[in-house]
């Protein structure tokens, strides 16, 4: 039996986990009363005696959190910013190539990825690896999100009986264009400029698109549309939750994907120009489906134990 402990099960991600780790019949979750919930001792004995521990706590708390565990066998997976960018720590998403998924299977040490930067590496990283774009390349990226993502303060505010009239449209935020997903955004794929990053906070509960617009002339010589898609089609090959579709009806909606672990990549556009897009759920594959499947890897296991739900609504 699997012994698992959520640090934080109270929030969105960590009820996620949850709720998943829950049908199966293969793990056993750790909880703690009320009363040493926050307890550090209690919350210490706890990490050090599961199997893995999913953190789920705002950026200090997990830094403060990752240091309780003292169990070298204990896997750790945690889906808050602090440790993206840390050296020692596998960054959890294996599609973007062999050596990401060796290294999580080799791992104690394993960050999930922020929501929005999962959509954007799921698009750029590719671009980079591959040589159609350089590390040099000037990227925007618009992106839409489900106000879940917005945790559980956000949730409260739009879900409140009385509410702002400004709350029932997409709110543009980070205006400063300083957003915490940029540093694992720029690291992982290797850019070595800062893209100009749009994201939006829309009145659904869950679900994601990410959008990156690109002239084919800043890219590789002879790179169309049809070869993007080619490109894409080629690095998701074999994978299990991502894959490239075309648009049915000339839209894309942002919860098409909803409770499932998916993800799906578009490339649309013209002989000047591509429209590159993820859709996926934030709370999904942005979020607890990732770390589900992180943990599934780490210890050896089909990485779709337990994510092989349906496609959403």
């Amino acid at each position: 039996m699997i012994r698992v402990f959520i640090d934080g099960k109270a929030g969105t991600t960590g009820l996620r986990i949850y709720e998943r780790l829950e049908k199966r019949d293969d793990v056993s979750v750790i909880s703690l009363s009320e009363r040493f919930r926050k307890d550090p001792a209690a919350r210490k004995e706890a990490m050090n005696d599961a199997d893995v521990v999913f953190l789920c706590l705002p950026d200090d708390a997990a830094r403060e959190a990752a240091a309780f565990v003292e169990n070298p066998a204990t896997v750790v997976i945690d889906a808050s910013t602090a440790h993206r960018t840390a050296e020692g720590w596998a960054y959890g998403f294996a599609e973007l190539s062999a050596a990401h998924r060796a290294r999580i299977r080799s791992s104690k040490r394993i960050a999930n990825p922020g929501c929005y930067a999962s959509g954007f590496l799921a698009l750029v990283y590719p671009l980079i690896a591959s040589g159609v774009a350089s590390a040099e390349t000037r990227f925007v990226c618009h992106a839409v999100s489900g106000y879940s993502g917005a945790g559980n303060k956000g949730i409260a505010q739009y879900e409140a009986a009385e509410r702002d009239a400004s709350l029932k449209t997409p709110r543009l935020y980070a205006l400063g264009l300083s957003h915490k997903h940029i540093p694992e955004m720029m690291q992982v794929s290797g850019l070595k400029r800062k893209p100009v990053f749009n994201p939006y906070i829309c009145d659904f509960y869950s679900g994601m698109s990410v959008s990156v617009p690109v002239f084919l002339c800043d890219l590789r010589a002879g790179t169309s549309v049809a070869s993007l898609e080619e490109l894409y089609r080629a690095q998701y090959a074999g994978s299990r939750f991502l894959s490239v579709s075309r648009s049915e009806d000339g839209y894309i909606a942002a919860n098409t994907l909803v409770g499932s672990n998916r993800m799906q990549i578009f490339v649309n556009g013209n002989e000047e120009q591509a429209l590159l897009t993820a859709c996926f759920d934030n709370l999904g594959k942005g979020a607890s489906g990732a770390a589900v499947q992180n943990m599934n890897l780490a210890l050896g296991l089909d990485e779709g134990k337990g994510l092989d739900e349906g496609a959403g609504v």
